[in-house]
């Protein structure tokens, strides 16, 4: 039998500066603390996507429990098309890049999360396939005007005026908004980690 770690009430620490995975986790984990991460993402590398998300996550927890705090929760999210990473868009014209690629076609969020608690940590990645509609210029332009592509990895928010232009959806709709939580708190239950 799993011995349990009893971690009700006691605070966690989230190594991200994405607001929707504070919201998603603040559901069960109400003292949910925000520390930033300060890692240079484009130094880690990995040949698989899967692996990426994993050691990036692994990176940031890291950093913040080199600052001294415990509990960490760390994740990393991107988008995959035909084997190309799209991150987050950096102006308008990248945005409408992104854009244009994703249209009428499937690509995969994934994302990477690592947990460290105590002496005791783990890593998963979660795959979710998303299909787009056929986006016009139009449709393109006013999304972009919205600013809603430029602090979300693939250009765009599922949560938000993006979901518009989503068809179909094959996994976990969380993991897309930024954060497989379900996915989190059963790999918590299973290695005998109490939250609630």
């Amino acid at each position: 039998m799993t011995k349990r770690l009893d971690l009700t009430g006691k605070n966690f620490v989230l190594a991200s500066k994405s607001p929707r995975r504070y919201e998603l986790l603040k559901v069960f984990i109400p003292d949910l603390k925000v520390v930033f991460p300060e890692i240079d993402e484009q130094s880690i590398k990995s040949d698989k996507p899967e692996n990426l998300v994993m050691k990036l996550s692994q990176e940031k927890g890291r950093n913040v429990i080199n600052k001294g705090e415990q509990n960490v929760i760390a994740a990393d999210t991107i988008v995959v098309l035909e084997k190309e990473l799209l991150g987050k868009p950096e102006d308008k014209k990248e945005a409408e890049i992104m854009l244009k690629k994703l249209s009428g076609k499937t690509h995969s969020v994934i994302t990477g999360v690592s947990v460290f608690i105590k002496d005791f940590c783990f890593s998963f990645y979660e795959k979710t396939e998303v299909n787009f509609y056929s986006l016009t210029e139009k449709e393109i332009k006013w999304y972009i005007e919205t600013g809603e592509p430029f602090d979300k990895a693939g250009g765009y928010g599922i949560q938000g005026y993006g979901k518009i232009f989503v068809k179909s959806i094959k996994g976990d709709y969380f993991n897309v908004v930024g954060f497989p939580i379900a996915r989190l708190y059963q790999k918590l239950k299973k290695n005998g980690i109490k939250l609630l």
